[in-house]
């Protein structure tokens, strides 16, 4: 993931956060307290020693995520919830924040559910840290303009894990793919056909009236590169040609997505599909029927695929 990957990954999480933890002071203090995450953001000044609570993310994300505020920030926000001045910080102020960033964590935890999975958070009060290379993202109070922001620092393991998660489109699509081997029974046997390609090379039409035996073409792609091999047009592997019993062949060592993906639509919705003459046939289709619909059940789901068939 590149570094713009990780800052949007970290931003949106900055984001989900600063929501959490404005409706959980919302509901402390009984009036709205809205937080947002704010980019380009410049540091505060430091102001004496900044106080630091660790969330330890594990579940279906994984790392640690530091909240970082100086005693401004951390007595306005005790002063606003036990609607009193506080002049300093106490052991006692500090288990009450620790006890707000743990609130705001399990409504964190239900609002990135979809987007992430099932994370839980551990939130501790930690000393003496230093946040060198970090990735860093602030939260500011849009209702408290003059309000110094909070830090939130990510480490390694977090930002990766963010940025590399699956969306919800890209898991819900994963679990839509299990095809039950019943619904599939008529059409196991099909042979269809599979083609590799090379390379390829745009010609114009003067070289291509040219050719001749001896003509060499230079493809787009080097020898050592792997090879892709088609399915109706459509990429289903790369791997590296091999030779079998004086016949090229493919060695796979990679699958984009599953081969089922290029016939079934997930089970939010339709996706269409250009049907192989040998599925055409197999199946007694005759040229210009529109369609052809299937159905199949799984993960409790009704299922449609529809093959357009031309």
């Amino acid at each position: 993931m590149d570094q713009q990957g990780n800052k949007n990954a970290a931003q949106a999480f900055a984001s989900a956060f600063a929501e959490s933890l404005s409706a959980t002071l919302a509901n402390l203090t009984g009036t709205p307290w809205p937080f947002e995450a704010v980019d380009n953001l410049t540091p505060p000044t430091s102001n004496g020693t900044p106080q630091h609570f660790r969330l330890t993310v594990e579940g279906a994300l994984h790392g640690e995520c530091f909240i970082e505020l100086y005693q401004a920030e951390a007595t306005n926000l005790i002063g606003k919830i036990r609607k009193q001045a506080v002049d300093s910080l106490t052991s006692e102020h500090i288990e009450e924040l620790a006890s707000l960033f743990a609130a705001s964590t399990q409504t964190l935890a239900v609002s990135i559910a979809e987007d992430y999975g099932k994370v839980t958070f551990k939130v501790d009060s930690v000393a003496e840290l230093a946040f060198g290379g970090m990735f860093v993202v602030a939260l500011k109070s849009t209702g408290d303009p003059d309000a110094p922001p909070m830090l939130l620092y990510f480490d390694g393991q977090l930002l990766n894990s963010l940025s590399s998660a699956p969306n919800r489109a890209e898991r819900d699509e994963a679990e839509g793919r299990g095809i039950h081997p019943h619904n599939l029974k008529m059409v196991m046997d099909v042979e269809l056909n599979v083609s590799l390609r090379f390379g390829k090379r745009q010609l114009p039409l003067r070289e291509v009236l040219e050719l001749s035996s001896g003509s060499v073409i230079e493809l787009d792609r080097m020898v050592d590169e792997p090879v892709d091999l088609y399915l109706d047009g459509k990429l289903i592997a790369r791997g590296e040609a091999v030779i079998v019993d004086g016949n090229y062949g493919l060695r796979v060592t990679e699958i984009p997505q599953p081969v089922s993906s290029h016939f079934f639509a997930d089970r939010f919705g339709r996706e269409e599909f250009t049907a192989p003459g040998s599925l055409r046939r197999s199946l007694g289709v005759r040229q210009g029927t529109k369609s052809l619909h299937f159905r199949r059940i799984a993960h409790g789901y009704p299922l449609s695929a529809l093959l357009c068939v031309r």
